[in-house]
């Protein structure tokens, strides 16, 4: 009885977590011209437009340029920062590892506005200057943590052995350790890519008109029209982001590179 009921609770919030995103697949195939749920039939004349509007290209075209910069710099900050708290014991540690992992828990409307307020002060206001600052920020946690991780997973043995045959640190780590963790490097940098061309909350802060992203061209499209081509764009995100997360953990294993499972 009690697994009954568990299960039946699992079952619950799956269909709780899902539904949504199952009336978003199938509002995009409406054939009218008003969003409505169910559709009255199945057309995808929502996806063409989606892909030839002009402010979605443009947005697009930005959230590329930002994510990429910012999970790049991300990926070299992050992996940066997880090698030293791996590596070193030294004072402060527990506080650098609270600051690294406090964008998980401030709200991203309050990284927005406070580099929206860091942009006026140094004349950067709405420019791809701070929107890739704020990104990195947002995005930098779930790099530190795969790499650490990757870095946690790695023998300790084989640099010592490396080091008595006569390695020089620097050779042990970019011949040893950085081969070994590089499957944690790149599954973060795609983690982190994926979460900043999605990020809306702090982007509606740091974007101006000309360099606003894909999640902030939709939340301004919407304002105006109420046609289905937001839940095209919505189901095209969500599709991409399904295959690009089936890709990772089938290539890097994400399930590792995130601790979800240890061995």
């Amino acid at each position: 009885m009690r697994s009954f009921a568990f299960w039946s609770l699992v079952v619950a919030i799956l269909v709780y977590m899902t539904l949504p995103t199952l009336v978003v697949l199938m509002t995009s195939v409406n054939p009218t011209q008003i969003l409505a749920f169910p559709p009255e039939g199945i057309s995808f004349r929502w996806y063409e437009k989606a892909l030839t509007y002009r402010d979605f290209q443009l947005a697009f075209k930005n959230g590329l340029i930002v994510t990429s910069c910012a999970s790049t710099l991300a990926l070299v900050v992050g992996s940066a920062f997880a090698w030293l708290v791996h590596r070193y014991n030294f004072s402060g540690r527990g506080l650098l590892e609270a600051v690294l992992w406090s964008p998980l828990i401030i709200p991203h409307f309050t990284l927005g506005f406070g580099f929206l307020l860091l942009g006026g002060v140094l004349g950067l206001t709405q420019g791809y200057v701070m929107i890739v600052l704020a990104h990195m920020m947002l995005v930098m946690p779930f790099v530190t943590r795969a790499v650490y991780v990757s870095l946690a997973n790695v023998d300790p043995n084989l640099g010592r052995a490396a080091a008595s045959l006569g390695a020089s640190p620097f050779k042990v780590l970019t011949r040893i350790e950085l081969p070994l963790v590089l499957p944690g490097m790149a599954g973060g940098w795609l983690i982190a890519a994926v979460i900043s061309l999605t990020e809306f909350t702090a982007s509606l802060y740091v974007t101006g008109s000309r360099t606003q992203t894909l999640p902030v061209a939709m939340y301004n499209y919407i304002r105006e029209y109420a046609d289905p081509t937001v839940s095209a764009i919505s189901a095209m995100l969500i599709i991409a982001t399904t295959l690009i997360m089936f890709f990772a953990d089938r290539v890097f294993g994400l399930r590792r590179v995130l601790a979800i499972d240890s061995h």
